[in-house]
């Protein structure tokens, strides 16, 4: 990669751990410091718009929302001036946090930005009988647990493709999570806006509140950090949709689609040249396999999480 219109370098350049999908790495430089995200080409599961998205990136920034600084996007590479702050943990947020969410999320949605992008999506795989059964063949640690719940896989997979969304559907970053946000003197930082584009409205707010609003698993939620992303969207000057399972079905159908991108990477049994870490994906996929039929199966009492 060219990165000379970022100045001399002052060491050399670091890899960041941890990506989820692709390769970070910080460059210092006599202009600064760099965020250099490496994309991955090579098993991606979605199509990058990249222009657009850069496009989109450049225009949140100029309209104040609290985000790195977009410098130049390839094919290949994504330069954002790199920005210091804390990692949030485990945990629900605090709910000034959250409410500041919710009004970026408003702010987000109201730009005027073109996307010339139509929101399609493909039917949900239901290959899950083979992947359980490669996975026992090739000695995967969460096989047994994949074999078990096959059926609710495919059950998932199901209510992912006939759950009706209201609308409406707006331009926005679509993966506001918790591995995206930073704490900067206590306020958000919205990271990686990679998998920007048209969303229902209910499907970004119900993924965003209940990711920041809960611990790990789905024991400890809480109501008031959830419902303060949606007080700050409305104080926004935004409207809320309907309750109803639309909340939570695009978080369900990315974590089933993430899941199974892992669960394939860890069947090639190779580290790939691009992308997460094997290691990283062996975690992912344990974690979905675990944690998709819990979630599945407190549809109902997330619901009321949109009654206050």
């Amino acid at each position: 990669m060219n990165l000379s219109q970022l100045g001399v370098p002052v060491g050399p350049m670091v890899r960041v751990h941890g990506g989820f999908a692709n390769r970070m790495y910080r460059l210092d430089t006599d202009q600064g410091s760099f965020a250099v995200k490496e994309l991955n080409h090579v098993d991606r599961r979605w199509t990058y718009h990249i222009d657009d998205v850069f496009r989109f990136e450049r225009a949140a920034f100029a309209a104040g929302i609290p985000m790195p600084e977009p410098i130049s996007a390839s094919d290949n590479t994504i330069v954002h001036r790199w920005v210091d702050g804390e990692k949030l943990p485990e945990a629900p947020v605090s709910e000034a946090y959250a409410f500041e969410i919710g009004e970026i999320l408003a702010r987000i949605h109201g730009l005027d930005v073109e996307w010339p992008h139509p929101s399609v999506e493909e039917p949900t795989a239901r290959d899950w009988p083979e992947l359980a059964e490669r996975a026992a063949a090739t000695g995967q640690p969460w096989a047994d647990e994949l074999a078990s719940h096959v059926e609710t896989f495919l059950a998932i997979a199901q209510f992912v493709d006939t759950c009706e969304r209201p609308g409406p559907v707006v331009l926005t970053h679509k993966d506001i999570q918790p591995w995206n946000l930073l704490a900067r003197d206590g306020r958000p930082v919205v990271l990686d806006w990679e998998l920007s584009g048209m969303l229902d409205v209910s499907s970004e707010l119900g993924s965003t509140a209940l990711s920041i609003a809960k611990g790990p698993g789905f024991d400890h939620i809480e109501p008031t950090v959830f419902r303060a992303v949606l007080d700050g969207y409305v104080a926004g000057g935004r409207t809320l949709p309907p309750p109803g399972p639309s909340w939570f079905v695009f978080m369900i159908g990315g974590w089933l689609g993430h899941t199974r991108w892992n669960i394939l990477r860890c069947l090639a049994g190779t580290e790939a040249s691009t992308g997460p870490d094997l290691a990283l994906s062996e975690e992912s996929a344990g974690d979905g396999v675990r944690g998709l039929p819990d979630m599945f199966a407190r549809l109902p009492e997330l619901e009321t999480l949109l009654v206050g």
